[in-house]
């Protein structure tokens, strides 16, 4: 199977060096396209991230560090940077780098490098599976008046936490205590289904309505039944909400 790359690089002959560098290691491998800066890099990733595994960075592009790239788009993609200076590699690795070559580089680095790269692919697919056939929890015992009565998870529209209690608000619009903390809750939560927007609330991704902006870059959440505090996602965890949102 072809692994899709893209080469982010503003010396031509570099770029072409790489490119064929890495055919020579593995024939499978598409180049999808060489990038000469930030703009065109920020544009591409825009249009074409869904289709490309893997990016090759230099850090000192033709209109900026590449670590701009990062702060107007939203990359979810692994990086391996290869630049000619030293001082960047705790900057990449904070920048999805999984590996950081320095120039001059010769085939045997960048072999090591995709090696690298298909342990991790291959041990993130592992965790893919595994979380598959992870159990959530489904329901929880809580106490209405002089009773415990099971709750079913689906029937929760929100979390809420407030004075060291945790609440369930469920889509009939009662609310019970539960005796979890959030972060227990967001461990034992689907993912799939739960969101944590902030430190006070925990989601459902059926009680939404709508989302708007709010000041800051930041969206409030319209969920239904309403709880009395506002929802509100930081302009730090909107890129990663919106990923949830549009699965």
């Amino acid at each position: 199977m072809a692994l899709r790359v893209a080469i982010i690089e503003d010396e031509p002959a570099t770029a072409r060096n790489l490119r064929h560098m890495l055919q020579d290691i593995a024939p499978e491998i598409d180049v999808l396209t060489i990038l000469p800066g930030v703009a065109e890099s920020v544009a591409w990733l825009n249009d074409n991230m869904q289709q490309c595994e893997l990016l090759f960075m230099d850090v000192r592009l033709s209109d900026g560090l590449s670590f701009d790239i990062f702060s107007q788009v939203n990359v979810t993609l692994p990086v391996i940077f290869v630049t000619a200076y030293d001082d960047y590699a705790l900057q990449a690795f904070k920048a999805n780098g999984i590996d950081y070559i320095l120039k001059p580089f010769d085939e045997s680095e960048l072999r090591q490098s995709l090696q690298k790269y298909n342990r991790l692919r291959d041990n993130s697919k592992m965790q893919q599976l595994a979380a598959q056939f992870k159990s959530y929890k489904q329901s929880f015992l809580v106490h209405n008046r002089d009773k415990l009565i099971p709750l079913s998870a689906g029937n929760i529209a929100w979390f809420y936490t407030a004075n060291e209690l945790v609440y369930a608000g469920t889509v009939d619009n009662k609310q019970y205590i539960i005796d979890f903390t959030m972060e227990q809750l967001q461990q034992q939560l689907d993912p799939a289904v739960f969101f944590r927007a902030n430190r006070q609330f925990i989601v459902q991704r059926g009680a939404i309505q709508e989302v708007e902006f709010y000041f800051n870059g930041r969206l409030t959440l319209k969920v239904h039944p309403a709880p009395k505090e506002q929802i509100l996602i930081s302009k730090a965890r909107v890129p990663e909400f919106k990923n949830w949102m549009n699965v």
